[in-house]
This record gives C-alpha cells, sequence and structure tokens, in this order.
C-alpha cells in the first residue's frame, strides 16, 4: 500500500521545443515507429523534460519498435555528454496511423525499462497529428490528463487536458451544463465543409470553361430574313458576318447578270414589220 501512494507520476511540464522535435523526429518516418528517451528532472513535485535524445540503431517495424544494445549505447553516450547532470525521466514513441494508446509491446518496455513513478511515455500519431502521456498510477500504467508545455523563450505555460475533458459521460456533463466538443471533432467538421465548397467551385468552374470552350469552337446558326425575289436580307449585316441563309438558294446568292432581263426592266417588245423574233 505504502508503495502504491508513492508509485504515481508527477505533474509533468515539457518543453515546446523538445515536443517539436520529437514531433519532426516521428514524421520523419510515417510508415514505421520511430523512438527515442526523454532527459529531465524532477524538481518541486513536478517533472520537467527538458531535452530528448533520439533512439537510432532501434529495431523498427510498422506496429512496433524495440531498444537494441546499440540504441542504448548511443542514448548513453549523448547523455554523457551532453546532459551528465540530468536522468531519463520517460519515453517517446510514434504510431503512424494507429491513435494514442499504449499496445503490450509498449507496456512490456515502459514496466521494465522505465518503471520509476518519475517516468513517463509519450506517444505521437503523425498522420493525425495526436499525442497523449502515460504514466503511473499504482500498478497500473494509465494516460495522464494534464500536461503543460513550457515556452523557454519566455512565453507562459500551456496546459493540456489529454482525456480529462473527454471521459466525462454524458450525465456529468448535462451537471455542468457544457457540451464536450475536442478539437478533432472540430477540425473534422471544418475539413468536410472546405472539400464540399471545393467540389462546387471545381465543377461551376468547369462548366464555364465549357460553355467558353464551345462558344468559340462550335459553329453558330444566324438566322436572316431574306427577300424571296431578290435573295438579298431584309437587315443590314455587319461587314464581318459571313453565314448565309439556309433559305437562301445559290441562284438567288449569285450576282444578277445587268444584260438578264428582270421585273425592273422588262424586255423591248419587237416593232412592227420586224422579222426578228425575240430569243
Amino acid at each position: 500500500m505504502k508503495r502504491q501512494k508513492v508509485n504515481v507520476t508527477p505533474p509533468v511540464t515539457i518543453s515546446s521545443e523538445v515536443a517539436r522535435q520529437i514531433r519532426q523526429h516521428a514524421r520523419s518516418n510515417m510508415k514505421t515507429e520511430v523512438c527515442g528517451v526523454l532527459i529531465g528532472a524532477f524538481d518541486d513535485g513536478v517533472l520537467h523534460i527538458d531535452e530528448c535524445i533520439a533512439g537510432k540503431e532501434a529495431a523498427q517495424a510498422g506496429t512496433h519498435v524495440t531498444f537494441t544494445q546499440d540504441t542504448w549505447e548511443h542514448i548513453y553516450k549523448v547523455k554523457d555528454a551532453d546532459f551528465p547532470n540530468e536522468r531519463i525521466v520517460g519515453w517517446y514513441h510514434s504510431h503512424p496511423g494507429f491513435g494514442i494508446f499504449l499496445s503490450d509491446h509498449d507496456t512490456f518496455i515502459h514496466r521494465n525499462f522505465f518503471s520509476a513513478p518519475e517516468q513517463v511515455a509519450w506517444v505521437y500519431d503523425p498522420h493525425s497529428d495526436e499525442e497523449g502521456f502515460f504514466g503511473w498510477a499504482g500498478q497500473r500504467i494509465e494516460r495522464l490528463g494534464l500536461v503543460s508545455f513550457a515556452d523557454a523563450r519566455g512565453g507562459e505555460e500551456c496546459t493540456e487536458n489529454h482525456g480529462a475533458m473527454e471521459s466525462l459521460t454524458h450525465e456529468e456533463e448535462d451537471e455542468l451544463g457544457i457540451t464536450v466538443t475536442s478539437s478533432r471533432e472540430r477540425e473534422t467538421e471544418e475539413s468536410a465543409i472546405m472539400r464540399w465548397v471545393g467540389a462546387i467551385l471545381t465543377h461551376l468552374l468547369a462548366v464555364a470553361l465549357g460553355l467558353l470552350t464551345a462558344w468559340y469552337l462550335f459553329p453558330r446558326v444566324l438566322v436572316i430574313p431574306v427577300d424571296p425575289r431578290t435573295g438579298r436580307p431584309l437587315i443590314s449585316l455587319p461587314p464581318d458576318t459571313t453565314t448565309a441563309s439556309p433559305s437562301q438558294s445559290p441562284a438567288a446568292a449569285a450576282p444578277s447578270d445587268t444584260n438578264s432581263p428582270d421585273a425592273s426592266h422588262p424586255p423591248e417588245q419587237p416593232k412592227k414589220g420586224d422579222n426578228a423574233q425575240p430569243k
């Protein structure tokens, strides 16, 4: 009972620069897990994570990662050279595409290599950008509710809730008069709206381009009223109009011969006594 009271992970504060390095390390390999250790100190009842060391030469796979002997040799070499006065306060690894939890293999690593109360595990999914801390609660390993991110450049600490509010039941939400909506759900809704807007704009642009192309490439029929006797248009046409009326025949469209008889110049009648026959 005494050990269970002591074996509880204290509040955790992690440097924002360390968080950035871990996320960058995880994003460098989006198909297999990566790992490393967390460097820091336990001070005034708070676990401070100030640095991290990437686990080189680790045995990587799609669903698990293992600290090999070469990995531990690299970690201690870097720690002794760069952080001699600090200690290993936990470890981190990625879950590319399959969420935030500790598998049986992860639990084995934490129980055997990071069993101190002041040691935590950080899991990060580079696909969904989700993350979570796990620590000791008696003899069990549980996800931590609150984790603070500190900016070493002078910014204020930012405390994030990793599951405490999301674990409320509907009855507790009604009692508190709140509705809990995770940032992931909000991002999903916003992404769906953006996809719909993008699809609508894309279709409208395609229709506009199709109409514009049809206007320039395909012929357009221009109906012009014409005089049935002369075949001449009854309206004035622009100088560049070359479209002829469908009702205009080739004979009507051809220019008339000045010597040909027409309605305005009737043929001359032969004079009396003239034996010539009109042709």
